[in-house]
């Protein structure tokens, strides 16, 4: 039954942050297109991992725009008290989402993969 409820919370989590990211947070630094991908929260309920891709073409920009996310937290940790109305907001913790560059490594390595002719003889 509890996990249930930590699913429930962390996609609420999700949409939260991301609503506040988009709307609240007021950070100059934020200059890239990104996702909040998934929210991992604990059995406790002290503690949330927040999963964040950002789309940029410089390594510089994408480094920036997740670093100036992450020093938000503490705001978007208050806000998130305000707008759920739970008793415990989890301590957030964000954690780069890799999962996309992981994808194009794999889809580069299948699309190299060439398929032999088959011996037709046998």
């Amino acid at each position: 039954m509890k996990k249930v409820r930590e699913q429930r919370l962390a996609g609420e989590f999700r949409r939260n942050i991301y609503e506040i990211l988009t709307t609240r947070v007021k950070d100059a630094d934020i200059t890239e297109m990104f996702s909040v991908s998934d929210v991992e929260v604990a059995n406790d309920l002290k503690h949330a991992k927040v999963y964040v891709s950002v789309f940029s073409g410089t390594d510089e920009k994408k480094a920036a725009t997740f670093e100036a996310i992450k020093n938000s937290a503490g705001f978007i940790r208050r806000e998130l008290g305000a707008m759920m109305r739970i008793r415990t907001v989890p301590e957030l913790h964000f954690l780069p989402d890799n999962s996309s560059a992981y994808g194009e490594k794999i889809d580069k390595i299948l699309s190299g993969l060439t398929y032999g002719e088959r011996d037709e003889d046998n």
